[in-house]
């Protein structure tokens, strides 16, 4: 057990100390959010809010570019969603998990297609194209934000990009030695599969109360 814990913890020799407390606070408030989205819980926009406002800081110390911004998208996309999950459709029922149609199929494509251009001229702009990572980074980036965009408009295959691009975080965080966020990347794989197994029970279904 001493020889996991000091080489978790080795990982953390040069990083300064206050930015682990704020990477562990970010992965705990991350956690929350993503569970809560699993649950149908409106509280997974001020706990994502949090989570994500603390992690802009720091993936800008890191140099992470593309995460960076998409935490920042994070953010902003949180206030649409709060308000969207929030919306009625009568007096005692909110709007329910839906499928995505047709014309957000194709709206997810450009959305895909115009973060990877907006990413690559942003690392080209910084000159960061340096090593494999950004090239992941770019990847993830687009994945997730169509992950958000579609969960924030309760579209049941949100789950389905929130997999794949977590998968691929984990060995990424991992090599760039943000150990807590690449197991926070673990746990939000198995929390992605249940959050559609959960999500795909309660399709097309208004809710009473988005406290559960």
């Amino acid at each position: 057990m001493s020889l996991i814990s000091d080489w978790l913890f080795a990982q953390y020799q040069d990083t300064p100390t206050h930015l682990v407390v704020l990477e562990m606070i970010a992965v705990v408030f991350g956690f929350l959010s993503v569970w809560y989205a699993k649950r149908e819980n409106i509280l997974v926009f001020p706990t994502g809010i949090i989570s994500t406002g603390i992690f802009v800081y720091i993936l800008l110390i890191f140099g992470l570019l593309g995460d960076m911004l998409i935490n920042a998208y994070y953010f902003a996309m949180s206030i649409y969603g709060w308000y969207v999950w929030t919306r009625k459709i009568d007096a005692t029922h909110f709007i329910p998990i839906t499928r995505t149609t047709s014309g957000e199929k194709k709206w997810s494509a450009i959305l895909f297609l115009a973060t990877v251009l907006f990413v690559c001229m942003v690392y080209l702009l910084f000159d960061k194209f340096d090593n494999w990572t950004a090239y992941v980074d770019t990847l993830t980036t687009a994945i997730f934000f169509v992950g958000m965009w579609l969960m924030a408009r309760k579209k049941l295959e949100n789950w389905t990009y929130w997999i794949l691009g977590d998968i691929i975080s984990v060995p990424l965080y991992l090599y760039k030695g943000l150990i807590f966020t690449s197991l926070q990347y673990v746990l939000f794989t198995l929390i992605a599969f249940l959050g559609y197994l959960a999500w795909k029970k309660n399709l097309n279904k208004s809710p009473q109360t988005l406290l559960r």
